[in-house]
């Protein structure tokens, strides 16, 4: 058995895996985000309580240095900046795999989602913000640090602002990114930049879901707004499947839930590639409510070298 955990900046899950793949029940407890100490014995007590284990397997928000192996987790402070799978390991006694929680997700929808029987697929996270993870012939591209499939971060528009969304055009601002860019795709895609979108367009403060709501229910701002967001992404989306050949985008994160917008922006994407299929592309996550906990049990299974279906 491996002890597999999702850890975000309010929950740690955990639950065991098994060399079939199986995970058995989920523990949930606060994740202790100021303090290491009080994080490292908040694994230790849930793996303890899972019984023998050979090694721990980690789904997090965050990336890691390729150079000095050092993790960037702005949600954990107590975490950000350490050399958190060796602090780990020393500190648990097991070895310790650490994956990105967008890759995990592509891990999960390719072995066990919507994924499974293609060869090139690529997790499409749109949440908070927008993120994703690539999976080739079965085997997770993870790229120097697990950088690769950040498809959200790089300054695609230019640097003046420009004519670029909805019909007729709309003037969209090039919005400071929290990487510390200015014009990335993370400031107008997933959840706060549909969000912001709608705020630029129409000067309403409402959420995400109350934009949909309103879009689905006929509301003519909204509709503008939804065009808007569905431009913005087409494009990116489009290059992405010509460059890599994935044949299949599973979406995880808050808007994946509205299969009517998860819908048009796979129309969109569909129109705009040079390979033509009357088949849904982009299709909503199918791996399960926890595909972090899967993902990360395909990950350190495979560590290990277990054969698992």
């Amino acid at each position: 058995m491996i002890t597999c955990f999702d850890i975000g900046g309010s929950a740690i899950k955990c639950a065991v895996a098994t060399a079939d793949g199986r995970i058995g029940d989920l523990q949930r407890v606060p994740t202790p985000t100021q303090d290491f100490a009080a994080f490292t014995a908040a694994l230790q007590a849930l793996i303890a309580a899972g019984g023998s284990s050979r090694g721990v397997a980690i789904s997090i928000a965050g990336v890691i240095d390729p150079v000095d192996g050092r993790i960037k987790c702005a949600n954990i402070p107590c975490i950000d900046g350490r050399t958190l799978a060796a602090d780990l390991s020393a500190a648990l006694g097991l070895p310790v795999w650490i994956i990105n929680d967008a890759d995990s997700f592509a891990l999960a929808e390719a072995q066990a989602g919507a994924g499974r029987g293609h060869a090139n697929v690529f997790g499409l996270i749109l949440g908070t913000g927008v993120g994703g993870g690539l999976v080739i012939g079965g085997r997770l591209i993870g790229g120097p640090g697990g950088f690769a499939g950040e498809w959200g971060h790089g300054p695609v528009v230019a640097p003046f602002t420009v004519q670029i969304a909805g019909k007729p055009p709309q003037t969209i601002p090039r919005f400071q990114c929290g990487c510390g860019q200015a014009g990335c795709l993370d400031t107008v895609g997933g959840a706060r930049g549909l969000e912001r979108l709608h705020h630029t367009l129409h000067q309403q403060a409402l959420d995400s879901r109350q934009i949909i709501d309103a879009w689905q229910a006929g509301d003519a701002a909204a509709e503008r707004t939804i065009a808007c967001f569905i431009d913005l992404l087409s494009g990116p989306l489009a290059m992405l499947v010509n460059t890599l050949g994935a044949s299949i985008l599973p979406v995880g994160g808050g808007l994946a839930n509205s299969a009517p917008l998860i819908a048009g922006l796979d129309q969109a994407v569909r129109a705009a590639i040079l390979r033509k299929t009357a088949t849904p592309i982009i299709v909503p996550g199918q791996s399960g409510t926890e595909p972090g906990l899967i993902g990360a049990a395909w990950l350190g299974l495979e560590k290990l070298g277990d054969k698992h279906a």
